[in-house]
């Protein structure tokens, strides 16, 4: 089984120079919504919602993802909320194929 948002064969390397690897899944989410709405992408955020209750129920937020399921306005907070803790966790694969596929390094510290 492979992690949500993956499809077995990454289309980027595993490890790269870009920065991203050493940022928090938070910063992922971060830096993945907020490029996503500077430029539309209104596909980043159904891939999100799809996945989102596949990574709670991978989490034990079983309940979460019941109510994500039959309920679409049940997103809206977590898509704000996907980068936090184990379902950031979870979710860090998908974030981190986007920021790559769109060239996105992490910011300069």
């Amino acid at each position: 089984m492979h992690a949500p948002g993956t499809s077995g064969s990454p289309s980027v390397p595993l490890m790269s120079d870009d920065g991203l690897d050493a940022l928090s899944s938070q910063e992922l989410h971060d830096l993945a919504v907020h490029r996503a709405k500077r430029h539309f992408d209104v596909k980043f955020f159904w891939n999100l919602i799809q996945l989102l209750p596949a990574a709670e129920a991978a989490t034990g937020h079983l309940d979460e993802a019941d109510t994500d399921v039959l309920k679409l306005s049940a997103h809206v907070d977590d898509v704000s909320r996907s980068g936090e803790g184990e379902i950031g966790e979870q979710m860090r694969p998908f974030y981190l194929d986007y920021l790559r596929k769109h060239g996105v390094a992490a910011p300069a510290s």
